[in-house]
């Protein structure tokens, strides 16, 4: 299946990557987010750049496996061990552990990782911070796209928030993610994933909004069972569906209008 069932999806504006985590190494609840992903039909898996964690997603899942790093050196090793794409980014569980990158630290690795693998034929995303301002976002954008970066991650800046609704919470943190990737899409031509608060009802806002693809995590990874991240996954992708089948009946119904 390799890097192709995602970029199909891709060019259909209909992508669902299931990202189990950049930092998570449990091997039980990787292999249950693997195969969930692909029992509910994503387009591809995001793990951590750990080898266990790589063959442990290889035997789970027949889906396109995504690792992400903001190490240049993993994601060559990554790249070895056959991973169909490599992501610098996936920074959410980094700032919680206190970590902080601008525009110049991501443009700094995506060049260096780039360099490494430039031998090699695989597919590269890079997330563009969310706790940098628009400008700069933009700007890395277009360096990113000039540099041959394959596709950009979007993601939300999660603030503190006195509001006791999770789900309010959630949606802020999407929102935030659809912002700037209005604001991206109108500035590059590469194809854009949104990630950050992205759930079944915040999905069809980010394609609305000018993603081809969005990346899924804590909504599915911190569940507890294969059975309800499955269900999960399937309630992402069928409000794709939905949205593109809808679409393509009001494309169909103008044609038709036009034509009377």
């Amino acid at each position: 299946m390799g890097i192709e069932i995602f970029k199909k999806h891709l060019r259909e504006k209909r992508a669902v990557k299931i990202i189990a985590g950049i930092d998570n190494y449990n091997l039980d609840n990787v292999e249950k987010v693997c195969r969930a992903a692909q029992m509910g039909h994503a387009s591809a898996v995001d793990i951590s750049a750990d080898k266990k964690v790589y063959e442990t997603a290889r035997k789970s899942t027949k889906l396109p496996i995504f690792v992400s790093s903001v190490n240049p050196y993993k994601l060559l090793e990554a790249v070895k061990w056959g991973a169909d794409a490599i992501e610098v980014g996936n920074f959410d569980a980094l700032y919680k552990k206190g970590e902080k990158f601008t525009a110049d630290d991501v443009y700094d690795i995506a060049i260096e990782t780039l360099g490494l693998v430039s031998e090699y034929d695989v597919y590269t995303c890079v997330t563009i911070p969310g706790n940098i301002n628009i400008k700069d976002q933009i700007e890395l954008a277009k360096k990113l796209e000039l540099m041959g970066v394959d596709l950009i991650q979007t993601e939300g800046l999660k603030q503190e928030s006195s509001s006791t609704n999770p789900s309010a919470h959630l949606v802020s943190y999407a929102q935030a993610a659809i912002a700037n990737t209005i604001e991206l899409s109108q500035h590059t031509s590469l194809p854009i994933m949104s990630a950050s608060g992205i759930t079944a009802k915040t999905a069809p806002l980010a394609f609305a909004s000018g993603a081809a693809a969005v990346g899924v995590g804590s909504a599915v990874n911190k569940l507890d069972t294969e059975v309800a991240m499955a269900a999960t996954v399937m309630s992402v992708v069928g409000t794709v569906a939905h949205r593109n089948s809808i679409n393509r009946e009001i494309v169909r119904t103008e044609r038709e209008l036009a034509l009377n």
